[in-house]
Order: C-alpha cells, then sequence, then structure tokens
C-alpha cells in the first residue's frame, strides 16, 4: 500500500476525521477544554451500550471456551495493545487466575509497552509468530484489539486464530472494518471523531477499556469467580489482599474475625475455601474437595454440601 493509499483510508475512518469546529480550540481557557472533553467522553458509555447484545453473545462462547481450559488472548498494537495487556495483568490479582489464562500480546514485545516500535503493527506475519508461540488449541478465543480496525497486526491475529479453530472476537471503532469482517464476533463501538484528531487513545481507548473490562469481568463471573459481587477467588498474598480477604469472608460470612482468621489459615489464604467452610459447616479438605467436584462455582458447591 502506498502512502497515498493510505491516507485515503485514514480520510474515510470515522475515527480519523477532522472537526474544523475545534481548530481553534488551543486558544480557548484550559477549563473550557476540559470541560469540551469531558463532554466528548460522556457519550463513550451510550456507544458501548448500542454494541451490549455483541458484547454480552461474545462473553458467552469465551466463558464456554475458558471453562474447558481455554485462554483468553488480546491482540493489538500501540494504545490498543497496552490495553489488552492491562486487562491480562489485573486478572491474575483479582480473579486468582493463572499468569498463562488472560495473556495480552502487544505488536513489537513488551519493550512496546513503554516505547514504540516501529513498523510491528503492519506486520500479519508478526501476529502470527506470537500466537504460534502461544499454541493456540480450539478451547482458545484470541481478541483483536485495533480502534481503526485496520491494524495489521490485530486483523493477523484473528486471521490465524480462526484458522486455528480458535474462537474470535474483533473490537474496533469505526463501522464495516476489516478487524470485525474477519473475526466470528464483531464488536464496533463507533465513538466518533476524537477532540485531537486521530488521537485514539482517546474517547476509542476508553471504549476499548470499557469492553475489555466487561469482557474479562463478566466471564470470569460467568466461571465462578464472583460470588455474588464480592471477589471470592482473590488470594490473600500481601498486606492489602489479607484485609481485603478478611472483609470479603466477613461480608459473605457474617463470621467473628477470630473465625474468619482460622478459616483463611485453614485454607492456606483462598478465599472462596474459607467462606464454603464457614457457611457449609465443613473443614479445609472438605471445602477444597466441594470446590473441586463443583467446577470452582461457590454456589454450587454450598448447594453440594447441604444435601
Amino acid at each position: 500500500m502506498t502512502s497515498a493509499d493510505l491516507r485515503r483510508q485514514l480520510a474515510s475512518l470515522t475515527t480519523e476525521a477532522f472537526r474544523p469546529e475545534l481548530a481553534d480550540i488551543d486558544r480557548l481557557p484550559t477549563l473550557d477544554i476540559a470541560r469540551l472533553m469531558n463532554g466528548e467522553d460522556a457519550g463513550v458509555p451510550a456507544a458501548v451500550a448500542a454494541r451490549l447484545p455483541q458484547i454480552a453473545a461474545a462473553i458467552d462462547a469465551v466463558a464456554e471456551r475458558m471453562s474447558r481450559g481455554g485462554r483468553l488472548v488480546y491482540a493489538g498494537a500501540g494504545t490498543a495493545g497496552r490495553l489488552g495487556v492491562l486487562d491480562a495483568s489485573e486478572c491474575p490479582p483479582t480473579f486468582n487466575t493463572d499468569p498463562a489464562q488472560v495473556v495480552g500480546l502487544i505488536a513489537g514485545g513488551p519493550d512496546a509497552m513503554v516505547t514504540s516500535v516501529e513498523g510491528a503493527e503492519d506486520s500479519k506475519e508478526l501476529a502470527r509468530r506470537d500466537l504460534d508461540a502461544l499454541k493456540l488449541t480450539e478451547d482458545d478465543t484470541v481478541v483483536g484489539v485495533s480502534a481503526s480496525g485496520r491494524t495489521p497486526y490485530a486483523i493477523g491475529a484473528v486471521e490465524h486464530a480462526r484458522a486455528l479453530g480458535a474462537l474470535t472476537i474483533g473490537l474496533a471503532c469505526n463501522e464495516r472494518s476489516g478487524l470485525a469482517a474477519a473475526a466470528e464476533h464483531g464488536i464496533e463501538v463507533v465513538v466518533g471523531p476524537e477532540l485531537v484528531t486521530g488521537s485514539t487513545r482517546l474517547k476509542a481507548g476508553t471504549a476499548q477499556k470499557l469492553v475489555l473490562n466487561m469482557l474479562s469481568t463478566i466471564t470470569m463471573i460467568r466461571l465462578g469467580k464472583t460470588y455474588g459481587n464480592l471477589m471470592v477467588d482473590v488470594r490473600a498474598s500481601n498486606d492489602k489482599l489479607r484485609a481485603r480477604s478478611r472483609r470479603i469472608v466477613s461480608l459473605a460470612t457474617g463470621a467473628s474475625d477470630a473465625e474468619i482468621e482460622k478459616a483463611l489459615t485453614e485454607s492456606g489464604g483462598e478465599v472462596k475455601n474459607a467462606i464454603l467452610a464457614l457457611l457449609a459447616g465443613v473443614d479445609g479438605p472438605t471445602a477444597t474437595r466441594l470446590l473441586e467436584e463443583s467446577g470452582g462455582h461457590l454456589r454450587a458447591a454450598l448447594a453440594h454440601a447441604a444435601r
């Protein structure tokens, strides 16, 4: 593709559109610019809301695959790639997942998290190599993330994953995107032109963050990683998490501090096991067995214990 072709392609994208009414924004008082930016951001949730049916369908498909042991893999370049890595990195401390269960791939590798790696986003082959290193299976899900919906790295990841039988999702911020077309589940959250022309780390980045939050969080809810709205799969591994764990067990059970400490100690700091032990009146090993037999779902384990 020539540079002229690329310019024409970018000019056709909503996310890249120039807004002449904002041409004098640099002359405005700072407070006025802040108000403009805040007003722009306020429309992002509505754009996400318009795609909730597609998002929900994708989540159900992801949860079904992950319940069989599959992984959730994000693949993107630049801001989109960083957002995927961020979401993946938050899953172990929040849901006690194995670090290999939710993975973020960014074009150019880890260095690209803080430094631009020129040309990496333009390579479909790089995406194929990065995915091949993970040894994808049909139980895995690959989510290509790209504001424009035209990034070769994201499209290449989705195309390769789909050819291998993995579930694929394409998250973009333009309609009729190549990324959404390449994926089994296309999600196009159209937020419109940016306050600063082409700076898709703004509204487009916010929209992507909101959708990735939904994909990982609701999938984990479906997998039994919560009890109601409590993070019961958190593991008490530092002072902050130990305090949070005690509070979660208290909210779930109403037990005394001494009972909570005893249950957490006997469960090795596993919150879900401690809650089950307290609510079902069983010992640590029994709680572990009941959870294993219930696929890690606390409500199902409680129902099993009550029989």
